[in-house]
């Protein structure tokens, strides 16, 4: 059964959509660049980075240090990446072989 979050609609199908049809890191660059603001964009590579140091078990103190990233924030990735819906479990195991993601 295909997974199906509370917020799916059609401008967001249409985003899912956009974001599948890229086909390699400068057409993403593009379109991020076009879509967010830096903030957001910076805000996103945040968390997945900071997704990346919990799943290593590095420690909150350690965390906010190498990210920035404030103690309430990096609990709730933690919430997510423990609870959420596997989207950065999934995100980091197909990452893992290209270590592209570290700091």
């Amino acid at each position: 059964m295909a997974y199906t979050p509370n917020w799916k609609d059609d401008n967001t199908d249409l985003l899912v959509k956009a974001l599948l049809s890229l086909t390699n890191e400068d057409e993403t660059y593009r379109l991020l660049d076009d879509l967010c603001t830096i903030s957001e964009i910076k805000a996103m590579a945040q968390r997945l980075q900071v997704a990346y140091q919990l799943s290593q078990d590095i420690t909150y103190n350690t965390i906010v240090n190498n990210t920035g990233a404030s103690t309430a924030t990096i609990s709730r990735v933690k919430r997510y990446l423990n609870y959420g819906a596997g989207g950065y479990k999934k995100v980091l195991k197909n990452l893992d072989g290209e270590k592209n993601y570290e700091n």
